[in-house]
């Protein structure tokens, strides 16, 4: 893919999700991961001896035009920059989730982005599982949907790391993340339920709970929510939940069937799909691209819409969805 042909990313951020999920994905995609920009100086020294360009902030890699597209995946409380920085210069950008560690920030990305090709990094709306499963719904599967129920959970201590190397656990931390694990994951169930249905949510519960962990934000957190057209939703995220047990479910319910996905919702390829008969109780399985991983579709969906083809990546939608959980989260702290 060539440079006119809008292949070549930034990241800015260039942890563990950019590093070995996002960057792979972009390759896997077709594109090319030309320019990294982060303040640590290991992050650059890794990512040039990757062959990749390194900048120590994002202006100078975009003054640089050493990319075409912006992947941010800094701490939450840093995603505002980088997207300022791209929509000045006129560039598309991917924000990861949540949009910012706060609403005024969400706000403020949503306002500075507007009329640019951008959006907020749900890796999950384009796993293809989960794009079989919107097809399945659409084409009248299980009937009439009723209800969405998800499980997405697993362990993060508060000296959590993702590999062997000391790691800034900076999820755990208030001011940066914007709260813990009802921040960190639940954005991902409550766009997938949007996608999935293709209507928005419009009222919202959250529980809270600091069960387990030692740190100032939540360890799990349960959530409750409606559709506009009164499908119901159930889920449960947590950073307090072994990695070896069951944590990562997906169900649909409709009048006439149940569609299930397993070990789906995360940043790997593969899981399980399928079809439960509501008159028989019938298993039947549903094909997907299992090799597909989530990061590679949406660096791929993203791609094509920089190149002018229908997408659905919506900031507007997000900052929205972003609205509604902030209003459910900040009452939740009340009773926590």
């Amino acid at each position: 893919m060539t440079a006119g042909m809008k292949g070549r990313w930034g990241i800015a951020g260039y942890g563990w999700v950019a590093r070995d999920h996002m960057a792979p994905g972009i390759r896997a995609a077709g594109g090319t991961v030309s320019a990294v920009a982060d303040p640590s100086p290991h992050a650059r020294a890794r990512a040039e001896a990757e062959g990749i360009a390194a900048f120590e902030t994002v202006e100078a890699m975009l003054t640089a035009g050493a990319c075409d597209l912006l992947y941010v995946a800094t701490p939450n409380d840093a995603h505002l920059g980088p997207v300022r920085a791209a929509a000045a210069a006129g560039v598309p950008v991917l924000c990861e989730k949540p949009l910012a560690a706060s609403l005024a920030d969400a706000e403020a990305i949503g306002a500075a982005a507007a009329g640019l090709l951008a959006g907020t990094a749900f890796d999950q709306r384009h796993h293809p599982a989960h794009r079989a499963m919107a097809d399945a719904i659409g084409n009248g599967a299980i009937g009439r949907p009723v209800a969405i129920r998800i499980v997405y959970a697993c362990w993060v201590g508060p000296d959590w790391s993702p590999g062997e190397e000391a790691h800034d656990n900076w999820r755990a931390d208030p001011a940066r993340a914007g709260g813990g694990a009802v921040i960190d994951l639940a954005p991902h169930g409550l766009d997938l339920a949007q996608m999935l249905l293709g209507e928005p949510l419009v009222s919202l519960h959250v529980d809270l709970q600091r069960r387990v962990h030692a740190y100032p934000v939540e360890d799990g957190g349960m959530l409750s929510a409606r559709t506009t057209s009164g499908v119901l939703l159930n889920a449960h995220v947590a950073y307090n939940c072994a990695e070896a047990l069951p944590r990562r479910r997906l169900e649909v319910l409709g009048d006439t069937g149940l569609l299930v996905a397993t070990d789906t919702m995360g940043q790997s390829a593969g899981g399980t799909l399928e079809r439960r008969c509501g008159r028989t109780g019938a298993h039947a399985p549903i094909a997907f691209a299992a090799d597909a991983s989530p990061f590679a579709a949406q660096a791929a969906a993203f791609m094509a819409a920089a190149r002018g083809h229908a997408h659905d990546f919506d900031l507007a939608r997000d900052v929205a969805l972003m609205r509604l959980l902030d209003g459910a989260y900040r009452e939740a702290l009340r009773w926590l």
